[in-house]
């Protein structure tokens, strides 16, 4: 992706942080018909040779378990906080005029081989960490154990699990770095006015307290 150095993030436990945070993936393959995108949710964990691993799953009749091409890498976006930006929100406007509309967003990008996992006991696992992830929070957490045994095991034969261990890991916070303070707090401003408090803070957090103007 294009990526200029004043937006791009690197900090590890910052591209980890999103990728828990906003776990529905777009998972790029080259397939036998050209490029395929599937929404898939991926869990992060610790691990492999490079920047930890992806897990997720798929419905077997999905072709991309029997069609993607293991020679050529897979690219995993995850999709952060993101907004419209309004001009009216920078006190330039008022000074000189000389502004525009954009977007702000947040977003991380990894690739890597991507393995499929034809296998329950693997499968098994990863489906009760998946769920314990989304689950914990709640007052009374649903867990396979919930749903009768054969039920369970009909559902990991309906599924296919696939694996990234991520070779490279990209970041881009466009968050008004290239504009002034007081430009960037009219943005916090403006996102949190028309209740985009979510974006609003995320804009908040990354902003510097200096920075290019």
């Amino acid at each position: 992706m294009y990526l200029p150095t004043h937006f791009a993030e690197e900090r590890p436990e910052v591209l980890q942080a999103l990728m828990r945070a906003h776990p529905l993936a777009t998972l790029v393959t080259l397939g036998t018909d050209g490029l395929v995108a599937n929404s898939i949710p991926l869990l992060w964990s610790e691990g492999g040779q490079g920047h930890g691993v992806l897990r997720g799953h798929v419905a077997r009749a999905n072709p991309l378990w029997r069609e993607s091409r293991p020679d050529v890498e897979a690219l995993v976006i995850f999709q952060g906080h993101q907004a419209y930006v309004s001009p009216s929100w920078y006190p330039s406007k008022a000074e000189h005029g000389r502004v525009v509309p954009t977007w702000n967003y947040a977003v991380v990008q990894a690739r890597g081989a991507l393995r499929c996992v034809d296998d329950e006991t693997w499968l098994r696992v990863l489906l009760t960490e998946l769920t314990a992830e989304h689950e914990h929070t709640r007052a009374a957490p649903w867990s396979m154990e919930d749903a009768p045994a054969d039920y369970i095991g009909k559902m990991l034969g309906a599924v296919v699990g696939v694996e990234l261990e991520i070779r490279e890991l990209k970041g881009k916070w466009k968050v008004s770095q290239n504009q002034s303070v007081s430009n960037r707090n009219g943005v916090v401003a403006g996102l949190r006015q028309e209740g985009r408090r979510d974006s609003a803070d995320d804009v908040a957090v990354r902003i510097p307290a200096e920075g290019p103007s």
